[in-house]
């Protein structure tokens, strides 16, 4: 991991360093997903055969990218009482803590008597990637389908990448099946984006697309956005520790580890401390801790390559600096840690005092984990129910609240120039 001290010569120069790193602006990742997209857009399901060959080494017919009714219910059968447990457990708290957050509908008045009103429907079909690879991700078919399913949206269409069998791992299948998927493809990747985007013979493309990826993920959503809508840019997995000497240096280096352990090599982890035997102490428990870890050399890779150790002249500084890096998640473990929270204001999400490990935010505590990263959380929110519904304005006259109205519109139409605009209103009343 890299150490910065504030008192560094060139610590400015190695603050940005800490900042620029994201891979959500490759250049290369980005022309390399251009092609992909593009191959999908022209020869639709054979490209994406083509392309789950080469990059998860299954051998694939057309027929075999859906995952039959008889997969499911496979899956859902090998289910033992544990996942069914945990799964039901998330499931539960995710369905309650999105349930709050659904945007419903509304009716007023305006100055004129009108009614104006706000309308909120479920988009009719939503796509959902859930990342494989190295780790599947069952945590992540809840974190977004659920959402989707309280939303009310009535198609739900889940793309994942195969393992090298042409398997998809059994256990996400029963939570994608609990969560409320009505479709589920074997395919992965930026093709996979592209496929919800475009549309194939196979995959009928969708409204808008949802879930976290690795860069090229985040490449796909970028380039198709227009195409279809798009939640936000969740990329490989961040965290950042903002901690004073009351924090437990256990507690924070099982947390850098456990973000670090993906297996994409972009994973960022930040501790941001104005306390040295801190970072001393933390440094010992990452290299007693890691030896332990079935996934070290993902980690290693990792912490080698955006692992940093930050000393800051003050907490103050710190929070400052946590804002400028817009972590995915934030984790603060201060002595004033609620009070502080209320100043970071670009995390992802934030985890408070040093019993709140952001592996509860990422399995069982509610809110959704699919999140902003690469610094995107300065303008991007986390996922939440109402991102899966549309909104639609609704607005009423009458004859009465129209002529109240005339006036201004007409004032508006002869400054703009637009006569045909006023003559639309005043018809109306001279008919």
């Amino acid at each position: 991991m890299q150490l910065v001290r504030y008192t560094d010569a060139d610590y400015a120069e190695q603050l940005n360093c800490a900042a620029s790193s994201s891979s959500l602006f490759d250049p290369v990742i980005e022309e390399r997903t251009r092609g992909i997209v593009e191959a999908v857009r022209q020869r639709g399901d054979t490209a994406l055969l083509e392309f789950t060959q080469r990059f998860d080494g299954a051998t694939l017919t057309v027929d075999q990218l859906p995952v039959t009714a008889a997969d499911r219910m496979g899956a859902a059968l090998a289910a033992d009482e544990r996942l069914r447990a945990a799964v039901a457990e998330a499931h539960k708290n995710i369905a309650a803590f999105s349930s709050k957050s659904r945007r419903r509908g509304w009716k007023a008045s305006n100055s004129h008597g009108a009614s104006v009103a706000e309308k909120f429907d479920p988009f009719g079909r939503v796509g959902i990637y859930i990342p494989g690879g190295t780790a599947p991700l069952v945590s992540t078919a809840l974190m977004t389908i659920t959402l989707a399913k309280v939303a009310g949206c009535p198609e739900i269409v889940v793309c994942t990448p195969p393992g090298k069998d042409g398997s998809i791992n059994p256990a996400l299948l029963y939570a994608a099946g609990v969560a409320g998927a009505t479709e589920i493809y074997r395919v992965g990747g930026s093709q996979a984006i592209a496929a919800l985007a475009l549309g194939t013979s196979t995959i009928r493309r969708v409204q808008k697309i949802f879930g976290p990826g690795n860069a090229y993920v985040v490449a796909a959503k970028r380039l198709l956005f227009g195409h279809v809508a798009v939640d936000l840019l969740p990329g490989p997995s961040e965290v950042l520790v903002l901690a004073d000497d009351s924090a437990e240096p256990a507690f924070i280096a099982a947390d850098l580890l456990a973000q670090a352990e993906h297996g994409s090599g972009h994973e960022r982890v930040w501790l941001v401390t104005p306390s040295a035997k801190l970072i001393r102490s933390v440094q010992a428990e990452i290299k007693r801790q890691l030896p332990k870890l079935s996934r070290r050399a993902y980690i290693e890779k990792a912490l080698a390559a955006n692992g940093w150790l930050i000393q800051v002249k003050s907490l103050d500084e710190g929070t400052d600096l946590a804002n400028r890096l817009a972590p995915e998640h934030c984790e603060i473990m201060t002595r004033d840690a609620r009070v502080r929270s209320e100043r970071v204001l670009t995390a992802g999400a934030i985890f408070l005092g040093n019993h709140s490990p952001t592996v509860l935010g990422d399995y069982v505590a509610g809110p959704s984990h699919t999140l902003p990263t690469g610094g995107a959380g300065a303008s991007f929110p986390g996922l939440t129910v109402d991102q899966f519904q549309r909104r639609t304005s609704v607005t009423e006259y009458s004859k009465p609240s129209l002529k109240k109205a005339l006036k201004a519109v007409q004032t508006f139409a002869d400054l703009e120039g637009l006569d045909a605009h006023g003559r639309s209103a005043s018809i109306r009343l001279n008919a």
